[in-house]
């Protein structure tokens, strides 16, 4: 695998970023794993392959598993209205604009009700301020906090569109979370401990990271405009205690851990010998589940945070339970009806079930969507399927 190591380290060396982890696998064995830069620019640490990444939304695949572990169950409805299990979703209006003269939100009752199933695929209605300037003005109008701030505040905005009318990428998978704990009776870090991380020997996967982790947590750098690497001004310090679990955002983890959540997804819900989900639930999520809305280009409200994203672009998207799936083969990388997605800090994955690999490349680098680790991820991407 020494051109995949040449990859990483010259993105090291010609500071595309300032540390990056990388692993890869097939359905028997792990192919490829690497990690090259340090920690951070202030210490001369180097990055450990088991350094804890702040995953952010690759924690919905995992949480997206919880779910669809409880309706295997029995115990959770995708069709069903998720207002009686969660009776706080049948509180949630459409927002329609502003007064002109007052700038109240105006705000009407939804067409329907909200379902598992509209969680999972992100058409809910539920958008993330990042890239809604609607739900920025609406946070700012009505005092609500940000999703970057500490608490489930977040959750208390309209939606932007009724329920299973479009594809639109939000908060969805933090409600998912919250149905997971009311259905279990468990929070949601017990829960995924029991039942997901655990099995699946995923013990430094966690919302929290210890004192001892600390000095393998890499820190988070800003893109500036001349294209070099900074501190952001505000910086995302690794909780140590947090008292609300985000569903959709809040996991930590390492490489190589997370290989083993894509290589269960892989194997059809199973890894040595810890059986997660049945293979029908797996083939289930790995369905188009919107029909024919599509994953939409997602155009930024915070630059910051975001640039726009548009995922392999001139190619129709769909989403499955938890996953979006592109609908052709990429030249020299997955074939279609792969799953994939990312983290905001420029951490991307991909699981090919027709071609039996998976890989993970994580970064922590703002802003999301970052377009020189989007270009190492596929050159990453495209040397594995070559070593094949």
């Amino acid at each position: 695998m020494s051109r995949i190591d040449e990859l990483l380290r010259e993105a090291t060396s010609k500071r595309r970023v300032v540390g990056v982890s990388a692993a890869a696998a097939t359905t028997e064995s792990v192919l490829y794993q690497g990690a090259f830069g340090r920690l951070n620019e202030a210490q001369s640490s180097e990055l450990p392959m088991d350094g804890i990444f702040r995953i952010m939304s690759m924690t919905k695949a995992i949480t997206s598993v919880a779910a669809m572990q409880l309706v295997e169950r029995g115990k959770l409805e995708l069709d069903a209205d998720a207002g009686e299990v969660l009776p706080e979703l049948r509180d949630l209006q459409v927002l329609e604009g502003f007064d002109a003269e007052s700038g109240e939100p105006i705000l009407r009752p939804a067409a329907g009700p909200i379902t598992a199933r509209q969680l999972l695929t992100h058409t809910s209605g539920l958008a993330y301020e990042i890239w809604s300037p609607e739900i920025i003005q609406y946070m700012e109008r009505m005092g609500v906090p940000s999703a970057f701030d500490e608490g489930a505040g977040f959750l208390e905005v309209p939606l932007v569109h009724d329920p299973g009318t479009r594809w639109c990428y939000g908060i969805s998978t933090d409600w998912l979370g919250q149905i997971v704990e009311r259905v279990s009776g468990l929070r949601l870090d017990a829960y995924l401990r029991q039942h997901v991380l655990g099995p699946l020997g995923m013990p430094e996967t966690d919302f929290v990271v210890t004192e001892s982790q600390l000095s393998r947590v890499p820190s988070v750098y800003a893109r500036q405009d001349d294209g070099s690497l900074a501190l952001p001004t505000e910086p995302f310090a690794a909780p140590i205690q947090v008292d609300f679990f985000s569903g959709g955002g809040g996991l930590h983890s390492t490489t190589l851990e997370y290989l083993r959540f894509l290589r269960m997804m892989l194997r059809g819900g199973e890894l040595e010998g810890a059986r997660i989900l049945a293979r029908e639930t797996v083939e289930l999520m790995s369905q188009n589940q919107i029909g024919e809305l599509e994953h939409e280009i997602l155009r930024t409200a915070m630059p910051e945070i975001s640039n726009d994203v548009d995922l392999l672009p001139g190619m129709v998207k769909k989403w499955g339970l938890g996953f979006m799936i592109n609908t052709e083969p990429i030249e020299g990388r997955r074939a279609a009806g792969s799953l994939a997605w990312a983290g905001l800090f420029n951490s991307y994955f991909w699981i090919d079930c027709a071609s039996g690999v998976c890989g993970v490349l994580l970064t922590q680098i703002l802003p999301f969507f970052d377009r020189r680790v989007v270009s190492l991820f596929e050159d990453f991407e495209r040397a594995v399927y070559d070593s094949l």
